[in-house]
């Protein structure tokens, strides 16, 4: 799991308001776009898991905005599972500059694991390597790995 590479992307001018900063209300793609490349990362692809019934809706999304993102700058976002229930789970975020390492974000989200009918799905019973590798990822810091030199490291 050290090999995970936290999700980057540019700020695109569409997702700017006037003053070229981002609009308060992208973060929470920029969360969901987080999330899909993690879970991909860990052998969790959603369309994988969609197509054997696993859908992962949002329960509820917190966002702190610290300092501005603007226009044609890179973000970084590090994810972090906090919880995780076999049912729920929760994941907190820090979203950087890739540019001078400045924290822009912190958010913090909650899901849960239902079938196709929108019912909960036992993860444990019935997927047990998604319960596995969720499990062994629960309070799993990447800026510990990686060191006191996360943010100006090529990590970012």
């Amino acid at each position: 799991m050290e090999q995970y590479q936290p999700f980057k992307r540019k700020i695109n001018y569409y997702e700017t308001d006037k003053m070229q900063v981002v609009h308060h209300s992208n973060y929470i793609r920029y969360l969901e776009e987080c999330r899909m490349d993690f879970l991909k990362q860990i052998d969790l692809d959603y369309e994988v898991m969609e197509a054997k019934g696993v859908m992962i809706p949002v329960l509820s999304v917190e966002c702190s905005y610290i300092t501005p993102a603007k226009f044609g700058e890179t973000i970084c976002i590090v994810p972090k599972l906090e919880k995780f229930t076999g049912i729920k789970f929760e994941m907190s975020y820090k979203i950087y500059s890739a540019d001078d390492g400045v924290l822009h974000n912190r958010a913090h989200s909650s899901h849960c694991f239902v079938g196709l009918d929108f019912k909960p799905i036992r993860i444990k019973r019935e997927h047990p390597h998604i319960y596995e590798v969720m499990s062994s990822l629960v309070g799993k810091d990447w800026e510990e790995i990686w060191g006191d030199d996360f943010i100006n490291s090529s990590a970012l």
